[in-house]
C-alpha cells in the first residue's frame, strides 16, 4: 500500500544522573568526591534510505523512544551514553512539526538529521568540590531528552511530472520511454500510486519521470484520488500534459487542460508556473480536424507540442528529446529549507534558592526545561536566559540571600560567575 503521510511521536532518551561518590584507599582517611558524570542520552535520528518508497511502516508503529544514559559511577568513571536510535525514511521525506506545520528538514539528501536530541548527562559531585566546601554531597540529575510530535510527508523527487485525466495514456507512456512497469489498463484509476521511471538518453544523460495518478475535476478539494497526489507535483521541475487527442471518451482534450491547470493553481498556485510541455497522445484514432484544433491552442498558448501514440513509442523519442533540452535549462529539484519552530512559552513557577559555604543554588524543575533550550555560545540566547532569571524574582531572592560579584550560582547543573 503506497502511504505517504504520517504523524509520529518521537521521545529522546533523558541523561543519566551523576554520582555521589568519595575516594575510598588504604591510608588515605579523607578521599576527596569523585562521582563521575551521567551519559547523554540517546537522539533520534532520521537516515533516508533509497530503498523504501513509501511510510507504510509508520502505520503500524507511531511511538519512538531512544534509550536513557547511564548513570555516573564512583572513580569518576563517565556514565555510558545511550544508544542513539535511527529511523529510516524514503527519500523526499518532509519533516514538519505538527502543531505548527513549520518544516524541520527535508530529507531529499544522504546526510542524517538529529530530529530529537539526547538529554546531558548529570554532572557528578566531583563538579561542586570548592576549597569551603570539600565534601558536597549531591549531584545532579540528567536533563531530559527533546520529544517532538512530527508529521512525515513524502514528496517524490522527480525531474518530470506526467499530467492527465485517467485513461489519457500516462502509464503507457512511462512504460514505453523508461523501465518502470506501471500497470496499464483501459479503465480509470489504473494506477493507483504515483510510479517512478528513469528516462535514459544515452552518454550517461537520464532523468527520472513520474506518473502522478487520480487527477480529475475538483481534484484539489479532494475528488478522485488527486487530493492525496498532487503534492508530489510540487516537487518536479517541469510537466509533461497528456491528452487524449482523440476524446475517445467523449471529453474534450482543450477543456481537460484547462480543468487540471486550474486543479493545479487550486492546491499551489506556484505549479501553473512550471514549464509545460503537451503530449497529444492516441493520434491513431484521431482525426486530422482533432489534431489541427489542438495544434493550434497550443500555438496560441505558446506551448511546446508533440504527438504521440504512446503504446507503440510513435513520437516519444521527439518528446523526451524536448524534455530534456527543457530541463537543462531548469534549476535542480526543489528542496525545502528549515523553518523556525515556534518555541512553547515556559510556564515560570515555582523556585528554591539557597546559600551553601559560599554558594548559591537555584533548583526548579520548569528551569531545567528552559535550560535545555538555551545555547550558551549564543548571545541572544543567553540575553534571554538572564531576562527570565530577572523576571522570575530569582535574582531578587540571590541579592536577599546576599549575592554580589564575583559570587558563583548554580543553576540546574550550570555554574555561573555572576557579574553585575
Amino acid at each position: 500500500m503506497f502511504v505517504d503521510t504520517a504523524k509520529i511521536k518521537v521521545q529522546a532518551g533523558a541523561g543519566g544522573d551523576g554520582a555521589v561518590s568519595f575516594h575510598r584507599e588504604k591510608y588515605v582517611a579523607a578521599g576527596g568526591p569523585d562521582g563521575g558524570d551521567g551519559g547523554r542520552g540517546g537522539s533520534i535520528i532520521l537516515q533516508t534510505d533509497s530503498s523504501l518508497s513509501t511510510l507504510a511502516d509508520f502505520r503500524y508503529k507511531r511511538s519512538y523512544k531512544a534509550a536513557r544514559g547511564n548513570n555516573g559511577e564512583a572513580g569518576r568513571r563517565s556514565g555510558k551514553s545511550g544508544v542513539d536510535l535511527i529511523i529510516r525514511v524514503p527519500v523526499g521525506t518532509l519533516v514538519r512539526e505538527a502543531e505548527s506545520g513549520a518544516v524541520m528538514a527535508d530529507m531529499s539528501g544522504k546526510e542524517p538529521f538529529v530530529l530529537a536530541k539526547g538529554g546531558r548527562g548529570g554532572w557528578g559531585n566531583t563538579h561542586f568540590a570548592t576549597p569551603v566546601r570539600q565534601a558536597p554531597r549531591f549531584a545532579k540529575s540528567g536533563a531530559p531528552g527533546e520529544s517532538w510530535e512530527v508529521m512525515l510527508e513524502l514528496k517524490l523527487l522527480a525531474d518530470v511530472g506526467l499530467l492527465g485525466f485517467p485513461n489519457v495514456g500516462k502509464s503507457s507512456l512511462l512504460s514505453s520511454v523508461s523501465q518502470a512497469k506501471p500497470t496499464v489498463g483501459d479503465y480509470h484509476f489504473t494506477t493507483l500510486s504515483p510510479v517512478l521511471g528513469v528516462v535514459s538518453l544515452g552518454e550517461g544523460t537520464s532523468f527520472v519521470m513520474a506518473d502522478i495518478p487520480g487527477l480529475i475535476e475538483g481534484a484539489s478539494d479532494g475528488a478522485g484520488l488527486g487530493h492525496a497526489f498532487l503534492r508530489h507535483v510540487e516537487r518536479c521541475r517541469m510537466l509533461i500534459h497528456v491528452l487524449d487527442a482523440a476524446g475517445s471518451e467523449e471529453r474534450d482534450p482543450i477543456e481537460d487542460f484547462e480543468i487540471i491547470n486550474g486543479e493545479l493553481a487550486s492546491f499551489h498556485p506556484d505549479l501553473v508556473h512550471l514549464p509545460q510541455i503537451v503530449a497529444a497522445n492516441k493520434i491513431d484514432i484521431a482525426s486530422e480536424e482533432q489534431l489541427a484544433r489542438l495544434r493550434e491552442y497550443c500555438k496560441r498558448k505558446d506551448l511546446q507540442y508533440f504527438e504521440i501514440c504512446a503504446p507503440i513509442a510513435m513520437g516519444t523519442r521527439e518528446l523526451i528529446n524536448a524534455a530534456a533540452a527543457t530541463l537543462a535549462s531548469l534549476p535542480p529539484v526543489k528542496q525545502y529549507e528549515p523553518e523556525p519552530v515556534p518555541q512553547k512559552e515556559i510556564a515560570i513557577g515555582q523556585f528554591e534558592a539557597s546559600e551553601e559555604d559560599g554558594g548559591y543554588f537555584v533548583e526548579a524543575q520548569w528551569l531545567q526545561r528552559l535550560l535545555n533550550r538555551v545555547d550558551m555560545d549564543d548571545y541572544e540566547s543567553l540575553q534571554y536566559f538572564q531576562r527570565v532569571l530577572q523576571t522570575s524574582g530569582i535574582m531578587d531572592e540571590l541579592f536577599s540571600l546576599g549575592l554580589k560579584e564575583g559570587d558563583t550560582v548554580h543553576v540546574a547543573g550550570f555554574e555561573f560567575e555572576y557579574i553585575p
